[in-house]
């Protein structure tokens, strides 16, 4: 008869989970001996933090859109998954992580790790506000139907982590009893619709419009949906504005590509957002900073603006906007649908739109000539716009590029350029710091042929430098950009901008001349056998960039970037009652302003 742990074991295999992203600990020592036996079938690779097991699961899933599965033992080691589930939650990123817990037998006990003040075992209890649904099998019988079910929770509708909590014993216990297994779990097996007369409304309303944009997020992506994106953007010549984790799904060299909105988006994006005449928006949300903390006129202009919600989640159309047509269906249906209407109504793709569309290349115009030449000025400390162009010139277009929260990656969101979709992963919902450089290891093992790069804060690499550790042990060829500005620098903005440059706790000094302080990371790294360079001159950047892609080994880069050169703000972002600060460039646009051209 199988031991729980086996039975687990064989679900992954069978599903064909390749990797288990784990960390040792007492509670899960049974489910290690079953992961041993099947090492030919599935693969432990161990970090040193379970944060950042949890961060590589994520960053797998979005580049493969196939899940793996973290594991972690009793208490505080599972603790450790909390932030990097919540960040999948709220990016919609799906892996299972099966945590341990204490022997049933010594449920309300207090044995050692338990938690138990107001449920026994209750560790499931830790993960429910992050994850899409945490199971608590306390038998063997009980395992294939959680099994079955975690991961169809998994994977259908909205993706999302599923937790497993295991007590100690049902990894050793035996049962005779067989999994429930059918075929293999995939994303997007289920996909919903929208209906005949919604369609055929959404088309009236995309036809009639006289300015109208597509907004998407990451929706797009998850529902493998950039073609026909493109197909209908194309076809009725409608420009799309982007979330950062929809980045890419349309070639943002493409004239149609506006970019970003929000406070540190592209001008002709919040221009074309605050005077557009109809939004199409499909599978994206509407976030404080990419709606201009919902201030009407400086990102968006609703109810002046119609809008056409379509998303997968139905909590998420009407959350902030009231929609004009709401659609409940899955985004490459829709966008599929749309199309076969357009076909039927014999819609051609001649050009449409043109003064709309020539507004708007007139808006980009006026961005580029303000911000153009600061992408040629050679600094030290090195201006952000050099980094962002360095890895332009260095990489290819299929370049993975991972981030985390910080100023640096206001730069990329206002000024990279992604080509394809699923090479620009953000911590986006819950703004983790640490995703960046730890989810980079997850997305090389998920494309091992392209190169994986993390531009990451001094400050969120601080966090989880062990990824090197990891790196090295497992031969991960990932490449760390490190933006080194000695500081938390975007709250160090923030005090600057709303406190009058009242700065404490955001720089990084040592002594008590306040000389700015980091370690070396370039030494730091090649201590821990990873190669290293550090780079103090824009001029080198690039060279030093192509250099680290082509070892095809752990690479980490120290780059010295200026802390006083902010990105311009072309939108706002509230934080009340604090007044906010208006665009550094535009300005906002109410019903009633002069129209537009």
């Amino acid at each position: 008869m199988p031991k729980g742990a086996e039975l687990i074991t064989e679900f992954l295999v069978k599903e064909k989970v390749p990797y288990v992203f784990g960390i040792c600990g007492h509670g899960n020592v049974g489910m290690l001996d079953a992961l041993h036996a099947a090492q030919s079938d599935i693969k432990l690779i161990s970090p040193r933090h379970e944060q950042v097991a949890a961060h590589m699961a994520d960053g797998y899933f979005r580049v493969k859109h196939e899940p793996v599965a973290t594991l972690t033992s009793c208490g505080p080691g599972s603790a450790n998954m909390v932030m990097g589930t919540a960040v999948a939650l709220t990016d919609s990123s799906a892996f299972l992580a099966i945590t341990a817990n204490v022997p049933t037998a010594q449920f309300n006990r207090s044995p050692f790790q338990e938690l138990n003040r107001h449920n026994q075992a209750d560790f499931a209890n830790v993960m429910r506000p992050v994850v899409k649904r945490s199971f608590q099998p306390t038998r063997v019988d009980m395992l294939p139907l959680a099994l079955r079910q975690s991961m169809g929770t998994m994977l259908n509708g909205r993706p999302g982590p599923v937790n497993l909590d295991i007590p100690f014993n049902v990894f050793q216990e035996e049962a005779d009893i067989a999994l429930e297994y059918g075929v293999r779990t995939v994303l997007n097996e289920r996909r919903s619709a929208a209906s005949p007369e919604d369609v055929s409304q959404a088309v009236d309303m995309m036809l009639a419009a006289e300015r109208p944009v597509l907004f998407i997020g990451h929706g797009i992506a998850i529902s493998e949906a950039p073609e026909e994106l493109t197909a209908l953007a194309q076809r009725l010549s409608i420009p799309v504005i982007s979330s950062p984790n929809g980045m890419g799904c349309l070639d943002m060299e493409d004239p149609l590509s506006l970019g970003f909105i929000g406070r540190n988006g592209a001008y002709q994006a919040n221009q074309a957002g605050r005077t557009c005449d109809l939004v199409v928006a499909v599978g994206a949300r509407f976030d404080d900073r990419s709606a201009s903390s919902w201030m009407p006129g400086y990102s968006w202009n609703f109810p002046a603006s119609k809008l056409i919600h379509v998303d997968v989640d139905h909590a998420e159309i009407g959350r902030n906007y009231a929609p004009t047509l709401p659609i409940l269906a899955d985004a490459r249906t829709f966008l599929r649908q749309v199309l076969a209407e357009l076909d039927r109504r014999r819609v051609s793709a001649e050009p449409r739109l043109k003064p709309w569309l020539a507004r708007i290349e007139a808006w980009r115009a006026e961005w580029d000539a303000y911000v153009s030449p600061n992408f040629h000025l050679h600094t030290k400390p090195m201006r952000p716009e050099m980094v962002v162009a360095g890895c332009r010139a260095a990489l290819p277009d299929d370049a993975i590029l991972t981030f985390d929260a910080g100023v640096h990656h206001n730069w990329y969101m206002q000024f990279w350029k992604a080509r394809r979709p699923q090479t620009m992963l953000n911590s986006w919902g819950f703004s983790g710091m640490g995703f960046g450089p730890a989810s980079a290891l997850g997305a090389k093992l998920a494309a091992p042929d392209r190169p994986v790069i993390s531009v990451c804060g001094d400050g969120g690499f601080t966090m989880v430098p062990h990824v090197l550790c990891t790196a090295v042990e497992y031969s991960i060829p990932v490449v760390w950009v490190v933006w080194n500005n000695f500081s938390w620098g975007a709250i160090r903005d923030l005090q600057y901008g709303l406190f009058e440059g009242r700065e404490i706790g955001t720089a990084f000094y040592k002594g008590e001349n306040g000389e700015p302080y980091n370690p070396d990371f370039a030494m730091w790294a090649r201590a821990a056998g990873v190669e290293a360079a550090t780079v103090t001159r824009s001029e080198d950047f690039a060279d030093v960039l192509r250099h680290a892609v082509q070892a095809n080994r752990p690479f980490l880069i120290d780059v010295h970037v200026d802390a006083n050169v902010r990105p311009p703000a072309t939108g706002a972002w509230a934080l009340p009652p604090i007044p906010h600060k208006e665009p550094v460039f535009g300005r906002r646009w109410m019903p009633g302003d002069a129209p537009v051209a």
